[in-house]
């Protein structure tokens, strides 16, 4: 069932503990990163989010596993919504929920992944990661499902109308890479596989 977090004024640590009451492990927390880069993402992909990770629990505290700059790792709850804008998340969670089995098989493939590079060119066949390259991986190694639509540049970049194609043209120095695939934290946050769960106001 689909729960809407207001704007409130309430402090980080009510922030958190409202989020932590719907979370189980192996959800997905979108969240919206403040740095010019990811509101371009964003904007690219018509969409309030450019950041994704993995819910788990570790000594009975709430942890995200992200593909972060400048490599992945697991942050506290509290430290990852905290960079997000405002109380904007999402937490989405795939249908009929997680297996104890499967949790495992997600957990081992999440610490095979820790301490990667980061991409800050977005390649989905690069060998260094990005939040939701990170997110579709484990679960496509750990489940065998594929989170996200992987598409061109050209395909995600032409899609919308009022992309910056400027902002992306200086930021591979000329020339965009419109061959190079990617996916996208968008991609995911619609994905039919799973159900929303909690949805902030934005």
């Amino acid at each position: 069932m689909q729960q809407v977090l207001g704007k409130a004024n309430d402090s980080l640590t009510d922030f958190h503990d409202h989020v932590a009451r719907h979370l189980q492990e192996g959800d997905l927390v979108f969240i919206s990163i403040k740095s010019a880069l990811y509101k371009q993402v964003a904007q690219a992909t018509n969409t309030w989010t450019s950041h994704v990770g993995i819910a788990i629990k570790e000594n009975n505290e709430w942890w995200v596993a992200e593909s972060a700059v400048p490599f992945s790792r697991k942050t506290r709850l509290k430290k990852y919504l905290k960079r997000t804008i405002g109380t904007q998340v999402c937490i989405r969670r795939l249908k009929g929920g997680v297996s104890e089995e499967q949790l495992l098989q997600l957990k081992a493939s999440i610490n095979s992944r820790m301490r990667v590079l980061y991409h800050l060119g977005f390649d989905f066949d690069a060998t260094r990661q990005y939040c939701s390259k990170f997110v579709h991986h484990v679960y496509a190694e750990a489940l065998n499902m594929q989170l996200g639509e992987v598409v061109t540049f050209e395909t995600l970049l032409k899609s919308n109308p009022n992309t910056k194609l400027w902002f992306w043209r200086l930021w591979y120095f000329g020339r965009i890479p419109w061959n190079r695939k990617t996916v996208t934290p968008q991609s995911q946050l619609v994905d039919q596989q799973l159900d929303t769960i909690l949805l902030s106001e934005h």
